[in-house]
């Protein structure tokens, strides 16, 4: 299994644990704390999956997420959000986001979610 994982989230903290998570299951992870390094990350390495955080400076994530779905509308992308961002959460979703979680979310229930978009099988 050689799925690529791209996390991008401003938040080093955050970047890390899903990082740690996701590596040890068995995941190659990209890590951008920006925009224009995810997009960079996205053409170079066209991961199977980005896990996107809304709120990033300088390019905000549904920006991103256009862009992202430009180069590679196959690359399955998972918004990552603070309390509340429902408009904004309806836009992703109609732009290609499969899902999202809320901050601070359970890393248990997004591991589930990643796995199941990337190693296939039923929907919780």
């Amino acid at each position: 299994m050689d799925k690529k994982l791209l996390i991008v989230d401003d938040q080093n903290g955050i970047r890390i644990l899903l990082m740690e998570v996701f590596s040890s299951e068995g995941y190659t992870t990209y890590q951008a704390a920006n925009g224009k390094l995810a997009l960079e990350i996205v053409r170079s390495e066209s991961p199977d999956l980005v896990l996107l955080d809304m709120k990033i400076p300088g390019m905000d994530g549904l920006e991103i997420l256009k862009h992202i779905k430009a180069v590679n509308p196959d690359i399955k992308v998972i918004m990552m959000t603070a309390y509340g961002e429902l408009d904004i959460i309806k836009e992703a979703t109609e732009l290609g986001a499969l899902m999202h979680f809320t901050k601070p979310f359970d890393i248990d229930e997004m591991r589930i979610a990643v796995n199941m978009q990337l190693k296939g099988g039923a929907m919780i």
